[in-house]
């Protein structure tokens, strides 16, 4: 299976997906525990991918989403964005509406 293919099936199989750097008990840096405690706060179930466990995810994704960074959220397979734009999502109340419609 291509780095494509396994995305796409990842990002069908979840409604909330986050690719992160680490866990979410075990974030392994700043942005990605930001992004897992604006979606700890709102309380609505989520899936993680580890980047660090698996390289061709890692470098994939990348040009995958055309985004560099991580970590990257994703609701419905469609990008929401990085760090920034999640906590400006959070902070507006536009993230919690947004995984409260992903669940319906």
């Amino acid at each position: 299976m291509d780095v494509k293919t396994k995305i796409e099936d990842q990002l069908g199989s979840n409604d909330v997906l986050l690719y992160m750097k680490g866990t979410p008990d075990f974030p392994q840096c700043g942005f990605s525990g930001q992004t897992v405690a604006a979606l700890n706060a709102i309380g609505k179930p989520y899936s993680y991918v580890n980047i660090f466990e698996d390289p061709e995810i890692r470098e994939g994704l990348k040009e995958y989403s055309n985004w560099p960074t991580f970590p990257q959220l994703y609701v419905k397979g469609e990008l929401i964005g990085g760090c920034d734009i999640v906590i400006d999502m959070y902070q507006s109340g536009e993230l919690q509406k947004l995984l409260e419609e992903s669940a319906t």
